[in-house]
């Protein structure tokens, strides 16, 4: 009961951001509540396969095609394009931490000189950040490049 708890309760706060941005971007307000359920089922799909020793980024790929493939069947249903639902779904998944360590161990390189851990610590953080954010965009194109393409009147 209380990994139950603690998912719905990620959930929610994944699906708080989402909104947000959702809000910032001026989407339609009808379709906030689904930018909100987008993100949450972004983030706790990722959570639930990370807990099966998957990699972040394999999780982070088949998390946004899964909000990828919803978003298309409410783009479809409610004739609104699908971007308006998937940019503000998938701002739970960005690669933040990753990035902004990558950068400060960049600034600390200019600021007291370069050495082999910080170039390490780039390295590593910046190409964990691209690697996610090309799992997330590949993802999100997946499933409408599929069912553009092929399968026309499934959804």
């Amino acid at each position: 009961m209380e990994v139950i708890l603690n998912y719905c309760l990620k959930a929610i706060f994944a699906a708080i951001p989402a909104v947000g941005f959702g809000m910032v971007w001026n989407v339609p307000r009808h379709t906030l509540v689904y930018c909100g359920i987008g993100g949450a089922i972004a983030y706790t799909t990722r959570m639930i396969l990370m807990e099966f020793n998957m990699s972040l980024e394999l999780s982070t790929f088949i998390a946004s095609t899964i909000v990828g493939i919803v978003a298309l069947y409410w783009s479809r249903r409610f004739l609104i394009p699908r971007p308006v639902y998937t940019v503000a779904a998938i701002i739970p998944l960005l690669p933040g931490t990753f990035a902004f360590t990558a950068m400060i161990s960049l600034i600390d390189m200019n600021s007291h000189g370069v050495s082999q851990e910080l170039i390490a610590l780039f390295m590593e953080n910046g190409l964990k950040a691209v690697w996610i954010l090309g799992a997330i965009g590949f993802g999100l194109a997946l499933p409408s490049l599929y069912f553009i393409r092929y399968n026309r009147h499934i959804i």
